[in-house]
């Protein structure tokens, strides 16, 4: 005589509360995944889960978009999304300092002003030596009111730091990858200055 091996029922399933807000009854599922006392419920509280189904659908979309767009940059997007980062850390750095040029405290908008421009030096364009806190009249109305600029830039860093600013320097070309990581390093700087600032 063989002997069989003892089938097991499937577990008792555990009392539930109706999902429906208005009805709150104790209820045993009759299904899996089953939320609801009954039809009547499951009615009433759709309107709410077709919201929640219509937001995350967007949420998706949205998430989707993002990602298309990101791989339709060019390089020069990239440089924009990278100088913009880098600019932020700078004003983030030097928050509660004063304007580099003038030594005033602006309380208009105050730009990431290069010593040496990018474009008389574009390879000391995310150099963080060369750019500081600037007002944005001495910036743009003044060009950067470089003479100013250089007598508090040697007291800030010292003669020889300015010296090797105006020395010569190798090319840079800046790769796609590069940028997408110096974009990533420096939002996370910036982010990490805040955090420590709040």
């Amino acid at each position: 005589m063989i002997a069989r091996a003892a089938v097991k029922s499937p577990p008792a399933r555990k009392e539930k509360t109706c999902a429906n807000p208005e009805c709150a009854t104790k209820f045993v599922p009759a299904k899996l995944g089953q939320k609801v006392c009954g039809w009547a419920c499951g009615l009433a509280i759709a309107p709410a889960n077709q919201d929640k189904a219509r937001k995350s659908l967007a949420q998706a979309e949205r998430k989707e978009i993002k990602v298309r767009k990101e791989k339709l940059k060019s390089r020069s997007d990239h440089m924009k999304d990278t100088q913009i980062a880098f600019n932020s850390w700078v004003r983030a750095r030097d928050a509660g300092q004063p304007c580099i040029s003038c030594g005033r405290f602006h309380q208009g908008k105050n730009d990431a002003g290069h010593y040496r421009t990018v474009a008389s030096a574009p390879e000391l364009r995310f150099e963080p030596l060369n750019c500081h806190l600037q007002c944005s009249p001495c910036n743009t109305h003044k060009s950067g009111d470089i003479v100013n600029y250089r007598i508090s830039l040697v007291q800030r860093i010292g003669a020889e730091k300015v010296a090797w600013l105006e020395g010569p320097h190798e090319p840079k070309k800046y790769t796609i990858d590069d940028l997408k990581a110096l974009t990533a390093h420096y939002r996370e700087l910036t982010r990490e200055l805040k955090r420590a600032q709040a």
